[in-house]
């Protein structure tokens, strides 16, 4: 009886997570605390340490690996086995210009894990630098997302970089990376056309 009640309860909080992914409200509101709590991490992290190239570096380390933890959820979360997170991103495949998305305080709880982890080695200026980038990475992948699917550019770089991620949509076992390309072609994901290329004509 006691187990039943908890599996009842469980899947109610599941249930409530899931329609809660699925508000306008929900979307915005993770944009919101994900931006401040990045700007939080940034702001004492220059506090503690003296302007220097080494900060620059932790900055730009933190959205190199926000680009690779971009590529992995995408690739094993979204698109694997945990239902959760399947089934919301299914739902964006079958309706871009939605709302689905994760609970607002699941990428900010996941980072002050990354925090903990870090902490373990690594100084606190140093881990406050490096997850601040990786706040901010997130926040770009979240607007870059968003513009990519409803936004018409016209500038032909933008383009193909837009297109990139539409490819994905209509192939889904390919082109993970949204903000970029990089882990896509490093790990073999990037999406090739299956098109023959026409032989050249030889003139006798």
């Amino acid at each position: 009886m006691q187990g039943y009640a908890i599996r009842r309860f469980s899947d109610g909080v599941l249930d409530a997570m899931v329609r809660l992914s699925r508000t306008r409200a929900n979307y915005w509101l993770e944009f919101v605390l994900d931006t401040a709590l990045g700007a939080t991490l940034l702001g004492e992290g220059l506090r503690r340490h003296n302007p220097s190239l080494v900060v620059v570096l932790l900055i730009l380390l933190g959205l190199l690996a926000f680009t690779f933890i971009e590529y992995c959820a995408h690739r094993w979360l979204f698109h694997g086995s945990p239902q959760i997170f399947a089934h919301g991103h299914t739902a964006h495949h079958g309706n871009p210009l939605g709302y689905d998305s994760v609970p607002f305080f699941l990428p900010a709880l996941t980072l002050l894990g990354f925090i903990g982890l870090f902490l373990l080695l690594m100084p606190v200026s140093a881990v406050l630098l490096l997850t601040g980038g990786i706040a901010f990475g997130y926040v770009a992948y979240g607007f870059s997302h968003f513009m990519i699917h409803h936004m018409r550019f016209r500038h032909s770089l933008m383009r193909r970089w837009a297109a990139y991620h539409h490819i994905h949509h209509y192939h889904p076992d390919c082109n993970y990376g949204v903000t970029t390309p990089l882990w896509d072609v490093l790990l073999g994901t990037r999406y090739a056309s299956t098109r023959s290329i026409a032989r050249p004509r030889s003139d006798i």
